[in-house]
């Protein structure tokens, strides 16, 4: 039953690509920008949980909510200093600078800490248990189950808190929400800080998952939990979720089949036939914008 143990292993790494890519999207749904610098965040999420760990002596599970304040902090930071004061900037412009806050990061992080890999704790016993003849490892179900519980924390915040109706107000028409009371800076630094904290997790649990991190790894899965965002339709949360799932089971039945070298690839094949075929992805619809 290998099939059942790849496509266990697919979902883990698709989960940690879903929460990635939960930032890209809500971030883009409410300002229009592609934050490019998200995938940095989650680099500063693996440091954290690496350093609450290895320097605080914290557990696990204390670590990943420690990442998560801090994340949550540095990303309404970034969205203060950084793109605030480019709301009625052109796009082009919002876009440049998100990639020279990404180069900063990873740049400014090699000066201070170094750039030597470093070799995450294991913290959690990983052993196997047998699933209809398959092994699936116990670091891959706490994986899962720690992005769902995060996923449903999500969901009721934007459906059921004062701060998520705010956003999705604010994502429908900006204009409208500032008549109608909302205070639209607090809310975007509120979605900044929600969509950050989410990669912080997903960077300790890649942490625990891959065991090695370095200053410059939130560039790779912070590309490919874009292309996620793309496929299940930028913009929308579920298509965020769904996309980043699809995207780590594609990966991880390319590597299993022997194509270790393309699995990186596969993303970008992904990205070019949904941009190709389906542009405004899985959840997406088409919609005609207004000259």
């Amino acid at each position: 039953m290998e099939w059942i143990q790849q496509l266990v292993n697919g979902i883990s790494l698709g989960s940690i690509y879903a929460l990635i890519a939960l930032g890209y999207t809500m971030v883009y749904g409410i300002i229009k920008l592609i934050n490019f610098a998200h995938g940095d965040v989650f680099m500063v999420g693996s440091f954290i949980g690496f350093y609450s760990i290895t320097g605080l002596g914290l557990d696990f599970f204390t670590a990943l909510v420690l990442a998560m304040t801090f994340c949550a902090l540095f990303g309404v930071l970034i969205e203060r200093i950084a793109y605030k004061r480019l709301r009625n900037a052109t796009r082009i412009a919002a876009l440049i600078t998100a990639i020279g806050v990404s180069l900063l990061i990873e740049n400014g992080f090699i000066f201070v800490w170094g750039p030597q890999p470093k070799a995450f704790p294991d913290v959690i016993v990983n052993g196997t248990f047998e699933v209809l003849g398959a092994q699936i490892s116990v670091k891959s179900v706490l994986i899962l189950s720690i992005s769902l519980i995060l996923m449903m924390i999500l969901h009721f915040i934007v459906h059921k808190t004062k701060i998520g109706k705010a956003m999705r107000a604010v994502s429908h028409d900006n204009e409208t929400a500032k008549l109608m009371g909302i205070n639209v800076d607090n809310t975007i630094s509120a979605t900044f800080a929600i969509g950050s904290a989410l990669a912080g997790a997903a960077g300790v649990i890649f942490g625990l998952y891959y065991t090695k991190i370095d200053p410059l790894m939130g560039i790779i899965p912070g590309i490919k939990a874009f292309v996620a965002a793309v496929l299940g339709g930028i913009g929308i949360i579920p298509g965020a979720m769904v996309g980043g799932l699809v995207l780590g089971v594609v990966e991880t039945l390319v590597n299993a089949s022997g194509g270790s070298l393309w699995r990186d690839a596969a993303a970008f094949v992904i990205l070019i036939l949904i941009l190709i075929f389906r542009p405004n992805g899985i959840f997406g619809k088409n919609t005609r914008e207004k000259v």
